[in-house]
C-alpha cells in the first residue's frame, strides 16, 4: 500500500511544478500587457490572449495530477495496491509534465512579453506574435503526451496484475 501513497507525490509534482511555471509566465506577460494597455487601452483584446497562453501548462499539469489520482483509486476512496517501485514509477511518469510545464510556462511567458511589445509598437503583428508564442506550447504538449502514456501504461499494468 505504500506505493499508492508515493504515487501522490507524482500528482503533486505535476500540478505544483506546471502550475508554478504557468503562474510565473502569466505573471510576467501580464506585467507587460498592463504596461502596453496603460498606453493604449484599445489593445487589451489582442494582449489578453498572449497573457493567457502560458497558463495552459498549469492546466496540463492538473490533468496529469487528476488522472494519477483517478487511476490510483484515490478519487473513489479505494487506493490501488501497489509496490513502492510502482509508486515511484508513477512519480517518474508525472515528472515530465511537471518539469517541462515549469520551464515551458516561464519561457512561454517570456516569449509572450516580446510578442506583447510587438503589438504595442505594431498592432497588426499580433498574429505573428501569437504564432511565435504558441511554438513554446509544443513542448508542453509533448510532455503531456509522454506523461499520459507512461501513466496509462503503468496504471494498466498495476490493475492487470
Amino acid at each position: 500500500m505504500d506505493g499508492a501513497y508515493i504515487a501522490i507525490i507524482g500528482a503533486a509534482v505535476s500540478a505544483i511544478l506546471a502550475g508554478c511555471g504557468s503562474a510565473i509566465g502569466v505573471g510576467i506577460a501580464g506585467q507587460a500587457a498592463a504596461g502596453v494597455t496603460s498606453e493604449d487601452p484599445g489593445k487589451f483584446g489582442k494582449l489578453v490572449l498572449l497573457q493567457l497562453l502560458p497558463g495552459t501548462q498549469g492546466i496540463y499539469g492538473l490533468i496529469i495530477a487528476f488522472l494519477t489520482l483517478l487511476w490510483t483509486g484515490f478519487l473513489n476512496g479505494a487506493p490501488v495496491e501497489m509496490t513502492t517501485l510502482q509508486g515511484w514509477s508513477i512519480v517518474a511518469a508525472c515528472a515530465p509534465m511537471g518539469i517541462v510545464g515549469l520551464v515551458s510556462g516561464i519561457y512561454q511567458g517570456k516569449c509572450a512579453v516580446s510578442a506583447i511589445a510587438m503589438v504595442g509598437k505594431r498592432p497588426e503583428t499580433s498574429g505573428k506574435g501569437l504564432a511565435l508564442t504558441v511554438m513554446v506550447e509544443t513542448y508542453a504538449l509533448l510532455a503531456l503526451l509522454i506523461s499520459f502514456l507512461a501513466l496509462m501504461f503503468i496504471t494498466n499494468s498495476i490493475t492487470a496484475a
